[in-house]
């Protein structure tokens, strides 16, 4: 005889221990003892128990051990008033869940009782269609959108590395783009630079990238920093930003945004790209990992530093390099994974390895990020580099091109 919903509940009840709001307090003052909300998302963002961790009764069963791997642990299922946290509990039984327990009441008793409990950020509906397959991935969620879209990242350069890490940046949905350069899009720059297209040949590539972003993603803040980086802005530009992302082409700059990030405490997510090659790292020694000065002490002398024009670069290569710009940025804003702090990930292309990870070691004698530094004031980077005063157009740099695998533009 098939059951009524009376008989499973009444079922569920059996199963079941109930707790009122006074116990459920108690347990949860002890370690271990997690707190299930059930409630849809809606339901969430309009209201929920700090100490909740919220999982949709659509996919508890296939969520809760993500959340709550040890079976024997202490679980409180809560919903708005105790039904559907009641069936939850009953379905946590069938998978092995042992101390259960289901809220008396759920959130609307706890919330007519006057005890503490807040809200998350309110998506438009384009935010909620747009970020949807966010939402789905837990170590996202809405919470992690709302931190995506809270974030303020700063691209230096707009060009190869530029094009794909700004495009994913936005994608993403990180609330705030700045792009420093000075340069113009030339009909050269198409056959990498994605964000350009030829009838903006001529035009500034902040401007252009501008409109690419925000025909992307409307919504997305666009800082437009055309000027040359130097000594004397730098520290202005990137104070309030999160993540400083190098997408620039030489060694001057790679110079002045790490010692700049490094008296500031703040993370320079790295990539480079010289024809068939490439890598990305973080540079983070406020977290205990190296700077780019650790990799390398001294720059490579002026003849031994090829621009793109000289030596090429594969066009799809920066793509690769700048995506992964991008997925490093996002993990740093979301505290997502482990990034590339300490290691650099290589790619040469040609090659049947295709890709290596290499570990960076901090150099405790580093003038910058050393315990005990040399320099701590930013310096003529031109002239620490060997390299003339006089700047063309680029990305807030210089004109000079790095040595293999380095170039960028």
């Amino acid at each position: 005889m098939a059951k009524t919903s009376k008989n499973i509940l009444d079922e569920a009840r059996a199963q079941i221990k109930s707790v009122d709001i006074d116990a459920a307090r108690r347990m949860l003052e002890q370690p271990g003892t997690v707190l299930v909300d059930v409630r849809e998302g809606d339901e969430w963002r309009q209201g929920h128990i700090p100490q909740a961790v919220g999982i949709p009764r659509g996919f508890l069963e296939l969520r809760i051990e993500e959340k709550v791997p040890d079976h024997k642990a202490p679980i409180i299922l809560q919903c708005a008033s105790g039904t559907r946290s009641l069936l939850a509990a009953r379905a946590l039984r069938e998978l092995g869940y042992e101390n259960l327990y289901n809220l008396t009441g759920g959130f609307n008793a706890w919330k007519d009782r006057g005890l503490p409990w807040t809200a998350d950020r309110q998506f438009s509906a384009d935010e909620l269609t747009r970020y949807s397959r966010h939402f789905v991935i837990p170590e996202v969620g809405e919470k992690g959108q709302a931190k995506l879209l809270d974030a303020k990242v700063l691209l230096l350069g707009a060009g190869a590395l530029g094009s794909s890490s700004a495009l994913y940046l936005a994608a993403a949905g990180v609330g705030t783009l700045g792009l420093v350069d000075f340069d113009v899009v030339d009909l050269s720059n198409l056959q990498r630079q994605i964000i350009h297209t030829t009838d903006r040949v001529g035009m500034l590539k902040t401007e252009s990238a501008q409109k690419s972003i925000n025909a992307l993603n409307p919504g997305i803040k666009v800082n437009r920093h055309e000027v040359r980086l130097s000594s004397d802005n730098v520290m202005d530009i990137i104070k309030d930003y999160d993540v400083i992302v190098n997408c620039g082409d030489n060694f001057p700059t790679r110079y002045l945004i790490n010692d700049a990030c490094a008296f500031a405490r703040k993370p320079l997510v790295d990539g480079a790209i010289f024809r068939f090659e490439g890598n990305a790292t973080v540079f983070y020694p406020a977290k205990g990992g190296p700077c780019y000065r650790c990799l390398y002490p001294e720059p490579a002398p002026p003849d031994m530093a090829p621009s793109c024009a000289e030596a090429g670069v594969l066009g799809a290569l920066p793509g690769m390099i700048g995506s992964i710009e991008a997925l490093e940025a996002i993990k740093l804003i979301l505290g997502a994974g482990e990034p590339l702090i300490g290691r650099m990930v290589y790619f040469d292309t040609l090659s049947k390895d295709y890709v290596r990870v290499l570990k960076i070691k901090r150099d405790p004698q580093c003038p910058v990020c050393s315990d005990h530094p040399t320099q701590t004031r930013l310096i003529d980077y031109e002239a620490f580099c060997g390299l003339a005063a006089t700047p063309s157009a680029g990305a807030g740099a210089n004109g000079h091109a790095e040595a293999a695998p380095a170039a960028g533009r």
